[in-house]
């Protein structure tokens, strides 16, 4: 159990770091509000209409898609750096093209459910 006491520590200066953070926001912010800053504030435009608008689904498949090629990158500079390594050469090699076959199976089901078209 002793061996979890620096984690515990750890832990609980993390949560007071916190805590402490968010209290000295608390006695430090202004109080004082005004109609003007309680008012919507849309880039410097004031705001017209209701504030209901409907998103099209296509802008999040592309944010998704967007997610997985960034996460690709996070994985293929890491193994880039192993790979010349003794020992690792063939193992990595395999593991980064299974793993890029899975990444191009995505992309052509994505493209054959006609997804990467933006119209």
């Amino acid at each position: 159990m002793s061996s979890y006491a620096p984690v515990i520590a750890l832990f609980a200066i993390g949560v007071a770091v916190f805590a402490g953070a968010l209290l000295v926001n608390r006695l430090l912010r202004p109080t004082h509000s005004t109609p003007d800053k309680l008012t919507t504030y849309e880039c410097g435009v004031d705001p017209v209409g209701e504030g209901w608008a409907q998103s099209q689904v296509r802008y999040y498949v592309f944010t998704y898609l967007y997610v997985v090629f960034a996460v690709d990158a996070v994985f293929l500079f890491p193994w880039a750096t192993v790979f010349a390594r003794p020992g690792y050469g063939m193992t990595t090699l395999v593991e980064m093209f299974v793993f890029l076959g899975v990444i191009a199976l995505g992309i052509v089901y994505a493209w054959r459910k006609r997804v990467l078209t933006w119209t």
